[in-house]
């Protein structure tokens, strides 16, 4: 019975924060939302697990919507059996001055009837770091990173308490990285010492070693709120690592399908292009011609497949950042919601087709396409990078059960090569 209950506000987040319980001893499984908790095989695939992982599509949703399906989640948990929740949310922090992280926050300490957490967004593994209650991302500031651009959750801030104070109705403070460094011990006593007892508490770590410090600090603490790095003090009851077996086999038919629009994405999709035979999506051609257009996709990876297996097709949105630009008139949908839901259709189309292997990049794209094929489940296999891995995937599409190998990515994860080496990890 799982004692360890997590609700993170994305799907490659969710996939993240497993692949760091897995590795520490945690046999984990992801649900997608919380209909597994109903079904006969997926409420026996909970019942078998020490953690389970609840993947929302929240980080970007209505505030009334992320806090209605978090608490949806946070029940579904209890009454599981968990005694111990985390929040899990990007370690770069995105949300909006309304939220979403501190209204979730909020309502998941009211359900439980607590008063204060921890906010731990650091993750040095990824390069993010949080000192004297600034984030930075790669050394930088948050607000002079590549996040400051992003299209639906910009971060122009990087002190956490000015971000997150006008999300919550609790105080916000600061623990700063001396304290932290005098141990768990004295980390504790902080944390419940006068000023902190009903507060949304940002804690500094820069090194693993931190987080570890910090982990053993809050295990009193019902709930805890971060990025996937606070897992790393979180020690399972089994001494080796439980990852799944693959679904697919060498030289079965694999795509890459990208959404994101971030600088590290970017610079991957170039990197692929060079290597892997690739096609943009046609916005234009989209609006125009739904169904045409993504059966053309499918035809152009069938054809690849055909050519050279060795080679998975990369379907890509950006390029650049011009490709961001919709200020075409037009009267179709948002390039956002059109492009999450052509990789959507695309991804169902290519499993009807014969794919067992897909990349997916952006959390918005890997939502809509785990949406797409009716996951119900992910059992974690092999890691690719810090917070990307394979997962192996249950669902059921056009009326089909399907089980697929599945790598869901955060646009900023992943070093350059990865569209073109992650299939090695897959033996």
């Amino acid at each position: 019975m799982p004692t360890l209950g997590a609700i993170a506000d994305d799907f490659t987040g969710a996939t993240d924060l497993a692949t760091m319980l897995v590795a520490r001893g945690h046999r984990t499984v992801v649900t997608v939302g919380t209909d597994a908790f109903s079904d006969s095989a997926g409420s026996r695939t909970v019942r078998d697990a020490d953690a389970v992982v609840v993947a929302l599509k929240s980080r970007t949703a209505p505030v009334d919507d992320a806090v209605g399906t978090s608490l949806t989640a946070l029940r579904a948990l209890r009454e599981a059996g968990c005694a111990r929740y985390y929040f899990k949310y990007c370690s770069t922090f995105d949300s909006t001055p309304r939220g979403n992280i501190g209204p979730v926050a909020d309502a998941l300490l009211a359900e439980l009837g607590e008063r204060r957490t921890v906010v731990v967004p650091s993750f040095p593994a990824t390069g993010r770091t949080v000192d004297q209650g600034l984030l930075r991302v790669h050394g930088e500031l948050l607000e002079e990173s590549p996040m400051r651009h992003h299209p639906l959750t910009p971060m122009r801030d990087s002190h956490l308490g000015r971000l997150l104070t006008p999300q919550t109705g609790h105080p916000v403070r600061l623990v700063g990285l001396d304290t932290v460094r005098k141990g768990a011990d004295a980390l504790r006593s902080a944390l419940d010492g006068p000023g902190l007892a009903d507060a949304l508490v940002v804690v500094d770590a820069v090194s693993d070693e931190d987080l570890v410090t910090v982990c053993a600090a809050t295990a009193h603490l019902t709930l805890v709120t971060g990025a996937a790095g606070l897992a790393l003090g979180l020690t399972g009851p089994h001494t080796e690592a439980a990852r799944a077996t693959p679904a697919s086999a060498p030289g079965d038919p694999g795509v890459v399908l990208s959404g994101s629009a971030s600088s590290a994405t970017r610079a991957q999709v170039a990197h692929a292009r060079t290597r892997l035979p690739h096609r943009k999506l046609d916005l234009a051609a989209l609006r125009a011609d739904f169904a045409g257009t993504v059966a053309a996709l499918v035809g152009f990876a069938r054809r690849a497949w055909d050519d050279d297996p060795a080679k998975p097709p990369l379907i890509y949105a950006v390029g650049d950042l011009a490709d961001l630009d919709d200020s075409t008139p037009h009267d179709g949908p948002a390039a956002s919601a059109l492009v999450e839901r052509a990789l959507a259709a695309c991804a169902t189309g290519l499993v009807a087709a014969g794919a067992r292997r897909l990349l997916v990049a952006g959390g918005e794209t890997s939502g809509a396409v785990v949406t797409a094929l009716g996951v119900r489940t992910l059992a974690i296999g092999a890691p690719i990078a810090p917070g990307v891995t394979w997962a192996r995937a249950d669902g059921r599409a056009h009326d089909r059960e399907h089980t697929v190998d599945l790598a869901l990515k955060s646009g900023n994860f992943g070093d350059t090569a990865i569209f073109t080496e992650a299939w090695s990890a897959l033996v």
